[in-house]
């Protein structure tokens, strides 16, 4: 990886994913310390998926027709986090949606640019992806231990000041970066609705929103239904950490699971195992040893799912749709899909139970499943 600004690239990710790490699986306990409802609490917890169905298509746009994908991520990173001080101000209900929408909104183009980046710098390397990616998973296992323990220790409150710590951390690192030269598109290259329209990248989205609406449960009210089941939070967090190991594994196995099985493969595989591992979180939290078993289970519901994913898209949108693809994608699965999941997993909560809750999320994934064993080609690589 000479050619790569690996280690600024690495460093990016260890920090966006340790914000990920301090924010998703905790700030539901934060909100639930000043007292929001279940409702209330999927709501917020929602809005970072809900920002990014629209605005990462305006980052994408911007960074495909400027001469810097990399100044929007730094203007952006700026203006996210001005508007996260606002937390500091007050814990009503709509400060908190004002401040995490707006928050959101400018963060959201961070990730799909630093993707479309990264795979620019690879070229055709794109296999070589997850021994860059798998530093976001360094960064999100040392924030959920840490944060874990840290919250056993303090009060909740000290939450917001580490998540704005992370943010610190990776605008650091965005000024560190450098544009990757990307070849001139071909003259003939297709408008990107034309791609967006074939089958293919249609079922890839709709299984990628099933999955991430899957997960709405898990990001919004994983620890809470764990504490509520009588761990701790330092346990909690070493549970969230397991996943993410698991992650790491998958991440640098990555290449070897590209010269061993198709992506159509690695992907089916990768819903059906979604649908055991939700199943268990929902009727098995009460034992340890299924909890452990189903965090394994990350391995394949993020890790090489995701990795997956990525390899299509960066094959099904070229040159100068790179960084719009990225976009499209992550809004149209992780933004509505994840957006669709959050909502509906707090009225779940409190009108269905934890068990049936993530009984939906398990049958999400499957009809993930089986839009991608209908709609994409067995040949996908």
């Amino acid at each position: 990886m000479s050619a790569l600004p690996y280690r600024r690239l690495a460093g990016f990710y260890f920090f966006y994913f340790a914000y990920i790490g301090a924010f998703a699986p905790f700030f539901s306990l934060y909100l639930k310390e000043v007292e929001m409802s279940a409702v209330q609490i999927g709501v917020l917890m929602a809005l970072p998926q809900l920002t990014r169905i629209m605005a990462p298509h305006l980052w994408g746009w911007l960074a495909d027709r400027g001469p810097s994908r990399l100044r929007i991520v730094r203007l952006t990173g700026m203006a996210g986090l001005a508007c996260f001080v606002g937390v500091f101000a007050g814990t009503g209900f709509a400060l908190l949606f004002v401040v995490l929408f707006a928050m959101t909104f400018f963060w959201s183009a961070a990730l799909p640019l630093i993707e479309a980046t990264t795979l620019s710098h690879l070229g055709e390397e794109t296999a070589r992806y997850g021994r860059i990616r798998v530093w976001g998973s360094v960064g999100f296992i040392a924030a959920v231990v840490v944060v874990g323990y840290m919250l056993d220790w303090f009060e909740v409150s000290v939450l917001p000041w580490v998540v704005m710590a992370m943010m610190v951390g990776m605008l650091a690192l965005c000024w560190q970066i450098p544009d990757a030269i990307s070849p001139p598109p071909p003259a003939d290259q297709p408008p990107i609705w034309d791609v967006v329209r074939k089958p293919t990248v249609v079922a890839l989205v709709v299984a990628s929103a099933l999955m991430a609406a899957a997960h709405g449960p898990y990001y919004t009210f994983y620890s809470i239904h764990l504490v509520n089941h009588g761990y701790s939070k330092g346990l909690t967090g070493w549970l969230w950490a397991l996943g993410v190991l698991c992650e790491i594994g998958i991440f640098v196995w990555m290449p070897h699971l590209y010269r061993s099985f198709t992506l159509r493969q690695i992907l089916i595989a990768s819903f059906a195992l979604a649908v055991l591992r939700f199943l268990m979180i929902g009727w098995g939290a009460a034992s340890l040893l299924v909890l452990l078993v189903a965090q394994t289970l990350h391995a394949a519901t993020f890790g090489s799912f995701h990795a997956a994913a990525i390899g299509v898209v960066h094959r099904l949108f070229r040159g100068r749709h790179q960084a719009r693809g990225q976009a499209i994608y992550g809004s149209l699965s992780f933004g509505v899909g994840g957006a669709l999941g959050g909502f509906a997993s707090g009225y779940g909560w409190d009108y269905l139970g934890p068990g049936i809750t993530y009984s939906l999320a398990a049958a999400c994934a499957l009809a993930g499943m089986l839009i991608l064993w209908w709609k994409l080609r067995p040949d996908s690589r």
